[in-house]
């Protein structure tokens, strides 16, 4: 047969299997890792998963030194099993062998262990990491030949055998990892973190309050009306304007003039005197950059103002945060106070209801890549103003229009087709 006995032999292809299969495992097991745990635990202090983070640094030279080690394995394992099945069986093993042989490998050196490794990663990878890495010190100059020479055909591709980009996760893929997480994060949490990463998809026009529903006060005004609204305001912060909301001179805070609401010689000139200039917003601006730049510029309130300068409403650093966490309030009746369900499942709006409002406290899920109302969204959509009765279908909403006042649909109601089906299929 050869010049080593046979039992050797059996002993050396059985190891040689073995040793293959721990190349063939930790390559499956050093890909499957999850990248950010690593980093986490290497930050952690974690003495595997340090050795192993650099060597993801540089799956081109893991890689390489794992495939070196296992096609050496391979071919001295095939060798020794050809030897063997010829001793045996002569002509016939020669031709039976291989197929016998490769069996075997995928059963024993190639399926079992990388499913295990699949399944178990850390198990295998970061013990494995502590045999690799002197391994890769032995191999260097071979594993420096064979990446150059791959390294080189990459490129020809376009391809680099860096690993960083691709740790790299979009904000999609961020939004897919969150709502993956199951039980990991509390369920408040989830949507917590969504509605951050949705924040660069709306504009301060999404959730501002418009022009014409601000509360504001008019310097022109007497100042026994001032007094009252001031009395009577549900706001801390409130616009001072003259005539009109274009012309704000200041942004008064409440709570400092509430000791001279007391007093009779209270007057315009001691109001102003409380008020501090406007801080002013530009229309399109993300709710995320804006709320960063609320913290930049130590303020709670801004004026949102078009390309020439015209107001379009007022945004606050609540409105922005309500966007993250939720409403503030408990008061159901405050946070639908243009929404009014009724008992058929219809529901009556106010044409000024903010569509995204109108999403979050229905679950609907109303166009809001367009105008920012109802109104503006039956506009748009017939083209024309309507006339009270008129009915249209937007999506998977049935609105009737109840009520046109100054060229806008003051109320509609709107009904989910699922409801209307529902009730077709009950009867």
């Amino acid at each position: 047969m050869s010049d080593f006995p046979e039992g050797f032999l059996l002993g050396a292809l059985a190891s040689l299997i073995l040793i293959s299969a721990f190349f063939s495992g930790t390559e499956t097991g050093m890909m499957a890792l999850n990248r950010y745990r690593v980093r986490h635990l290497a930050r952690q202090g974690h003495r595997s998963a340090r050795r192993v983070e650099r060597m993801l640094r540089r799956p081109d030279r893991l890689l390489g030194v794992i495939l070196i080690g296992n096609n050496f394995v391979n071919n001295y394992a095939a060798t020794i099993a050809a030897i063997l099945a010829i001793g045996w069986f002569g002509n016939t093993g020669a031709a039976l062998g291989p197929v016998v042989f490769t069996i075997v490998m995928l059963v024993f050196a190639e399926v079992t262990p990388k499913t295990w490794a699949a399944l178990r990663p850390e198990s295998l990878a970061y013990p494995a990491s502590a045999v690799l890495k002197p391994l890769l010190w032995v191999l260097s100059p071979l594993v420096w030949t064979v990446n150059t020479v791959s390294n080189g055909l990459l490129a020809i591709a376009g391809i680099r055998p860096s690993s960083e980009d691709s740790d790299q996760l979009s904000p999609d893929e961020l939004r897919t990892v969150v709502n993956e997480a199951g039980g990991l994060i509390p369920e408040k949490h989830q949507k917590m973190l969504l509605n951050i990463l949705d924040l660069e998809n709306a504009t301060v026009e999404d959730i501002m309050i418009p022009r014409n529903e601000i509360a504001g006060i008019d310097l022109n005004e007497s100042l026994d009306e001032i007094i009252e609204i001031l009395r009577g305001a549900q706001h801390t912060r409130m616009p001072v304007y003259k005539d009109d909301p274009n012309n704000i001179v200041g942004i008064l805070h409440l709570r400092r003039i509430s000791r001279l609401l007391m007093r009779r010689d209270f007057n315009k000139a001691e109001l102003m005197q409380f008020t501090v200039e406007p801080y002013f917003v530009p229309e399109g601006t993300p709710l995320h950059r804006q709320l960063l730049n609320f913290q930049h510029a130590r303020r709670r309130l801004g004026i949102v103002v078009d390309e020439y300068g015209d107001v379009l409403g007022l945004i606050t650093l609540e409105d922005i945060l309500e966007e993250i966490v939720g409403e503030f309030t408990t008061d159901l009746a405050a946070t639908m106070r243009d929404i009014h369900p009724q008992e058929d499942e219809s529901v009556v709006i106010e044409g000024s209801a903010n569509l995204r409002e109108i999403n979050r406290n229905l679950h609907w899920a109303m166009p809001t890549d367009g105008p920012k109302t109802l109104n503006g969204l039956i506009l748009e959509h017939l083209q024309d103003i309507p006339e009270a009765s008129t009915s249209l279908r937007i999506g998977d909403y049935l609105i009737e229009v109840l009520q046109v006042k100054d060229n806008m649909v003051k109320a509609a109601r709107v009904r989910h087709a699922e409801s209307i089906s529902g009730d077709i299929a009950g009867s």
